[in-house]
């Protein structure tokens, strides 16, 4: 990353010359240097996000107008930042990926969230169902395993997790997650209630999660919109019932 070189560049300069030039001590020299480096790299730092922040707040202006595409171009703009700071490149391949996800554009998404940044759980979710998708579950199972050692208490990660071992034909290891997810996250509603459904040979009930269920894609178009509609029909009724 250039901005960890460019750093160690001036803190090794300044060292240089503080020893042969001032002739100071190694110890004093050396407290010096690290300072500089310190001081170089959070600078540099500072300017490399300030300007990918504006990239990605634009983008996200263009995705509340479902400007996809246009915002699928700002980000890749973005990527040329990720050689100069570390992580911003899997932060931005997250957001790309999950975007082509989002759309069901899954071939598209793939490689990017293949990329992703490792503590965005969202992304590597989305990876991991493509993994499923293709019939690879080893490397499905992989990045559950990692998502979860960074992200511990999110309590519908644990919840995909087990829903994807399910439809991987795996109910038992399904359990054995949702019962880790409790002992990070006691006494979670959407856990407890999902793991007495698994015990009882139900189904599980994801539902109640919401947009950041159904972001996932993993019920049917048709299954959504009856869920969907029914949702409307409820909300009109609520109204007629308020009206009178």
């Amino acid at each position: 990353m250039y901005n960890l070189l460019i750093s160690a560049g001036a803190a090794l300069a300044v060292l240089l010359i503080l020893l042969f030039g001032f002739k100071l001590a190694w110890l004093g020299s050396l407290l010096i240097a690290v300072v500089v480096f310190t001081g170089v790299f959070v600078l540099f730092s500072r300017i490399i996000m300030k300007k990918v922040m504006v990239i990605i707040e634009a983008a996200g202006k263009d995705l509340q107008a479902q400007r996809f595409e246009k915002a699928i171009r700002e980000l890749k703009d973005a990527l040329q930042y990720g050689k100069w700071q570390v992580y911003v490149d899997g932060q931005i391949n997250s957001q790309i990926g999950m975007i082509y996800y989002m759309k069901r554009d899954f071939s598209n998404a793939f490689p990017f969230l293949d990329k992703s940044f490792f503590k965005n759980w969202v992304a590597m979710a989305m990876l991991a169902i493509c993994y499923m998708k293709r019939q690879k579950k080893d490397k499905m199972i992989a990045t559950f395993e990692k998502t979860v050692q960074w992200n511990s208490k999110e309590s519908l990660l644990w919840n995909i997790y087990a829903y994807c071992l399910v439809e991987s034909g795996e109910p038992t290891k399904a359990k054995e997650i949702l019962e880790k997810g409790l002992k990070k996250m006691p006494g979670d509603a959407h856990i407890t209630e999902n793991l007495e459904n698994l015990n009882q040979g139900k189904k599980m009930k994801m539902r109640s999660f919401g947009d950041l269920w159904f972001q996932f894609h993993l019920e049917s178009v048709a299954a959504i919109q009856k869920h969907q509609m029914a949702a409307m029909g409820g909300r009109m009724q609520r109204r007629m019932t308020t009206r009178r």
